[in-house]
């Protein structure tokens, strides 16, 4: 199968979700909605705990590809966290799926597939990856921050404390991480305080 047939099942999958609770999505209406035979739905992910799988790793991507988008943005190590902490909020709010990776909340609507690797036969590439180990909250909390630091210590944007620039990274993302959980209040939103604690650990 194209890698688009894939991301036109995954995108029927993901849209029926947001109508019902994963227990009520039906592989037979996915394969209808994108188009393409039940069988063919089977051969591409195996199971429905295959689609759950492969759609929990996809926006698990999503997310990462964000983060590296807002860690190229111009600007200090400030702006660049601050983006970063923003996309993160910002999506977590709008995706369900994405909320439950970095919060480890999975409510009953939600497809929960286990995070450890389970057995797989597939020949399809991408599944052999879905099948494996999926990121847990801490695992995402380690791979964004070890990524911003490398990013920032490249580009020249932060000073050369790599272990100061590595707290700073960590803060801005559990800050992001605390604003998903509990939103501030008001019209204070996460870039506010995530620049604010920032201003008080990086120096230009």
């Amino acid at each position: 199968m194209m890698p688009a047939a894939r991301d036109s099942l995954l995108d029927a999958a993901f849209t029926a979700l947001a109508r019902r609770p994963w227990s009520a999505v039906r592989m037979v209406d996915v394969a209808a909605a994108a188009g393409v035979s039940r069988q063919t739905l089977y051969n591409e992910f195996g199971s429905k705990e295959g689609l759950a799988r492969a759609l929990v790793r996809r926006e698990a991507d999503t997310y990462l590809a964000g983060v590296e988008r807002a860690l190229a943005t111009t600007g200090d190590a400030r702006d660049r966290l601050t983006a970063t902490a923003d996309w993160t909020a910002r999506l977590a709010r709008d995706n369900a799926v994405v909320r439950a990776l970095l919060t480890g909340c999975w409510s009953e609507r939600l497809p929960a597939p286990t995070l450890s690797a389970v057995p797989s036969s597939s020949a399809v590439p991408a599944q052999r990856r879905a099948d494996g180990p999926l990121p847990a909250p801490g695992d995402f909390v380690a791979m964004v921050r070890d990524r911003a630091v490398t990013v920032l210590a490249a580009s020249g944007a932060a000073q050369p404390d790599p272990a100061g620039l590595a707290r700073c990274c960590e803060l801005a993302l559990r800050l992001a991480l605390s604003c998903v959980a509990a939103p501030p209040p008001g019209e204070k939103g996460v870039a506010e305080l995530v620049r604010g604690a920032l201003d008080r650990q990086l120096k230009d």
